[in-house]
């Protein structure tokens, strides 16, 4: 049964909680600003500008369902630990063992490879900003390791509320240099507001393209981290509620207006021009080449500082986010194992600053910077990729499902289970996960891994 006592997932009683205001208001915006700029990385942004390029403002109407999408579960993640006052992963556990077997697989391979992509994103603007500061022939390696470094030891010696005030400047950054671009390219508001009417481009696999937008817009298991970052705000019980949506629904908004700016100017400067890009995060530095080309070195500098600003804000919100729950699954897993020993324990609760401290905590924050760092030099196995990108697409229909199942059970207290919007919204961010997650194992070369 949900602990409806006042206890909360922090350790923090109700009389210091109660003293404080819940009204929702602005001054308080904060985890919702960290899972979006967690979720909206360069890979994000490329997928955005290349829909614009191939389909000008015709799949702007998905772009913003892929926000309502993401708004509906980050803010059932959130609901879960407010009124429950029990973390995500601790709801999972609930479910069965099936859940902590998943998830352990997942975290372990999914942080090995996350962890060399980050840097390499990050990377990759930092040696177009400085090309000379280290030899051509060493690629982008240096700059990776240095932004892994920068990462760990940033998120080491520093707790949420310096996290957090740094992934806001960095937000700025982003806002800033999106919404520039977007009003320098002239964007067309009247194709861009028809853009809006739900049609379906005309091109083969349109369907699994305007899927795959709104599937790819903002976050992945940064999704579940938000609940973990709320607590962390100090938002511990259901108290919080409003301020918690309000939050959430900003964050979201945040990221349309990024989604929305790229997508703009996929659709101006490259749809109109037939001017294509790669895919993946090398599409960035395509840009950034014709950028310069249109608009001169000073925008294509600034577009740089944007792009190394989204890619780290991605890598330091995994490197605290996914930490915190890591650390949280070995909690629970040492209080299970002390409750079959028929062991006493007291203190159920760890407040987020200790678990900040702990050794799970930083074990992973080492697991995300080290081991990927050989990645980088031996490049990436093939098996172990395809293990990755299998694993990836399952955790959205995963995350769906199961806060469908524990928000509608008695696990959740009545007055904050799922409404019927809630439920629909749920479901249809399952169905559509499952989609996509079908044709990511469909498309992989099983015949090469084995």
């Amino acid at each position: 049964m949900a602990d409806t006592t006042g206890t909360t997932g922090t350790g923090t009683g109700t009389a210091h909680l109660d003293s404080r205001p819940r009204k929702s208001s602005w001054k308080y915006i904060g985890p919702g600003i960290v899972v979006a700029a967690t979720g909206v990385g360069a890979g994000d942004l490329v997928a955005t500008l290349i829909a614009g390029s191939n389909f000008g403002y015709t799949l702007l109407w998905a772009a913003v369902i892929g926000c309502l999408v993401k708004i509906s579960l980050a803010e059932a993640a959130g609901r879960w630990h407010l009124s429950t006052g029990r973390t995500l992963f601790d709801g999972w556990a609930s479910l069965g063992r099936w859940t902590t077997y998943f998830f352990v697989v997942y975290v372990v391979v999914w942080g090995f490879v996350y962890g060399a992509a980050a840097m390499s994103s990050s990377a990759l603007p930092l040696q177009a900003l400085f090309p000379d500061v280290f030899p051509a022939d060493w690629s982008i390696k240096p700059w990776a390791i240095i932004c892994g470094l920068i990462g760990l030891a940033f998120v080491w010696f520093n707790k949420y509320a310096v996290f957090e005030k740094v992934m806001t400047v960095l937000v700025g950054v982003m806002f800033v240099v999106t919404v520039y671009l977007a009003i320098r390219v002239t964007p067309h508001l009247g194709d861009a507001f028809a853009g809006l009417l739900p049609v379906l481009p005309d091109e083969k696999d349109s369907i699994l393209n305007t899927l795959g937008l709104i599937g790819g817009v903002g976050g992945t298991i940064t999704l579940a981290a938000y609940g973990y970052w709320v607590n962390a705000k100090g938002w511990t019980n259901a108290r919080w509620m409003k301020v918690m949506r309000l939050d959430n629904r900003v964050a979201y908004i945040t990221t349309g207006i990024f989604v929305v700016a790229m997508l703009f100017v996929g659709a101006e400067l490259l749809h109109a021009s037939h001017t294509s890009i790669a895919s993946g995060d090398k599409g960035l530095i395509d840009l950034t080449a014709i950028l310069q080309a249109e608009y001169g070195t000073a925008t294509a500098k600034l577009f740089l500082i944007g792009f190394f600003a989204t890619s780290f804000t991605s890598l330091i919100g995994v490197w605290h986010g996914v930490s915190l729950m890591f650390a949280d699954f070995v909690e629970r897993y040492r209080r299970t194992r002390v409750r079959a020993d028929r062991v006493s324990v007291t203190g159920e609760d760890v407040a987020t600053g200790q678990r900040e401290k702990g050794w799970p905590f930083r074990a992973y924050l080492l697991w995300l910077t080290f081991p990927p760092i050989v990645l980088l030099f031996q490049g990436q196995p093939f098996r172990l990729i395809i293990l990755y990108g299998v694993l990836g697409a399952a955790f959205m229909p995963f995350l769906s499902l199961t806060l469908i199942w524990l928000l509608n059970s008695s696990r959740t207290p009545r007055e904050w289970r799922n409404s019927w919007l809630s439920n629909g919204m749920l479901a249809v961010a399952g169905l559509l996960f499952i989609v996509l997650c079908a044709q990511q194992i469909w498309d992989q070369p099983w015949s090469e891994f084995f």
